[in-house]
């Protein structure tokens, strides 16, 4: 006596293949949303790094610029102690005591 499973392709039974197909099917589906999920993520990284790219680039300008235009004060320092004088001494001096004073000041009346 044969049992009405037994005629069925690899002697399973058509619910337990139905069941199995269902699972591999949700696995599926929750598998591309996790696959969706991790491109959407990598995308917003590969933006934010693009960004901070961009922003790094602008500050290593910037710090360019300042290093230029301190290379050029310099410059200019040197030029003016070269050519010295009691005109520059009297200037250095009472730029010193100004500097002083407002820092007593600010010190002062806080």
């Amino acid at each position: 006596m044969r049992r009405a499973h037994a005629n069925n392709e690899g002697g399973y039974y058509q619910p337990t293949a139905q069941m199995l197909e269902s699972e591999n099917d949700r696995q599926e589906q929750e598998l591309s949303s996790k696959v969706s999920a991790l491109k959407s993520l990598t995308i917003d990284i590969g933006n934010e790094v693009r960004e901070h790219n961009k922003f790094l680039k602008e500050m290593d300008e910037d710090y360019d610029k300042s290093g230029n235009l301190l290379q050029f004060s310099m410059g200019r320092l040197k030029a003016i102690t070269k050519a010295g004088g009691p005109k520059l001494w009297c200037y250095m001096f009472t730029f010193c005591l100004f500097v002083f004073f407002l820092i007593w000041v600010i010190v002062r009346f806080r």
